[in-house]
């Protein structure tokens, strides 16, 4: 996570970053005279300099730039590990001809499936089937946002969807395979689940309990609460889901907890004898505490024998905070 934040602070050293997409990738938007290709190429040049400088000399970055995002992701992935690729709006779309359609950004397995089963299959091909060809593939508009995204319109990025779940999963080690264990583990992760609700300013109106025995055996069972983001109601919560758990003789090999059916703070409403608001400002001073001295300064004691457990994960979806996770 640490080289994470200083890449994109290399990079803001040049240029702005307009939307950080990845653990390893964000995008900036050039405007004016930077949008001139000498001026724009010397920029890149510049933002591979600050990252050899001010991260490391050995990592490398490949840079695309391009009529509109996608395009410049497209470039970007034409000339790896430490490629520059400027791709030309006159130059669209026969510069993507040389692609394989799996080439371009968001044409996965079942896309180039859905592609070939209507007679697209190359992309030539695709840079050549009508708008209204594309919308039947697509199955609505968002085949005509392709279709006018390769000849480099800037087509406007469409919000991302609401966030519906949020959890966290653990191996446990051999020496917590046990109930005891196991428990206080599931503890820590819906503590930091709660933490990551309130930061993130969601409410879960539900959540699940996921337990993975040996042998390959699987349990789960999810019930739903009142729109909450207090600690304290999500680990009673936790408790009647433990409850219902299958008493059996074989060991937990990994744990889990996900609240579902997530809020939107702006859209929350507190029920008539919540008693979570009188409870808002203490959850504030904990993770407070928390933030200022360290993720575990300030915990709820079920989570004691689990402290070291449920350690801080990166992927390439989502890019954690490191404060409170």
């Amino acid at each position: 996570m640490e080289y994470h934040y200083k890449l994109i602070d290399a990079v803001e050293r040049c240029a702005p970053v307009a939307e950080v997409m990845s653990i390893d990738e964000m995008w900036c938007e050039l405007t004016g005279s930077w949008r001139e290709r000498a001026t724009a190429e010397a920029l890149a040049k510049r933002v591979k300099q600050s990252i050899a400088k001010e991260v490391s000399p050995y990592l490398k970055c490949s840079i695309g730039i391009g009529p509109n995002v996608f395009i410049a992701k497209t470039a970007s992935d034409m000339q790896k590990p430490d490629g520059l690729t400027v791709i030309e709006p006159d130059a669209l779309p026969q510069a993507l001809y040389g692609l394989e359609l799996r080439d371009l950004y968001g044409i996965g397995p079942r896309m180039e499936a859905r592609l070939r089963k209507h007679g697209i299959t190359s992309v030539e091909k695709l840079c050549n089937a009508s708008k209204e060809k594309l919308r039947n593939v697509w199955g609505g508009v968002e085949g005509e946002r392709f279709w006018r995204q390769l000849r480099g319109e800037r087509v406007e990025r469409r919000a991302h969807a609401g966030q519906v779940t949020l959890g966290h999963s653990h191996v446990l080690p051999p020496d917590l395979r046990n109930d005891k264990d196991a428990f206080a583990v599931l503890h820590r992760l819906t503590q930091k689940a709660a933490m990551r609700l309130r930061k993130q300013g969601y409410y879960a109106a539900g959540m699940a309990l996921g337990l993975s025995y040996a042998e390959g055996r699987r349990w789960h069972t999810e019930m739903r609460i009142g729109e909450t983001q207090d600690t304290l109601e999500l680990i009673h919560a936790l408790n009647a889901l433990w409850e219902q758990r299958p008493r059996l003789r074989t060991k937990l090999m990994r744990v889990g907890v996900t609240m579902l059916n997530l809020v939107d703070a702006a859209h929350h409403t507190p029920g008539l004898f919540d008693e979570e608001p009188r409870r808002a400002a203490l959850t504030a001073s904990l993770d407070k505490l928390n933030l200022r001295h360290g993720k575990n300064a300030v915990y709820f004691g079920g989570a004691h024998r689990a402290l070291r457990e449920a350690p801080l994960r990166i992927a390439f979806t989502r890019i954690p905070d490191p404060k409170t996770e």
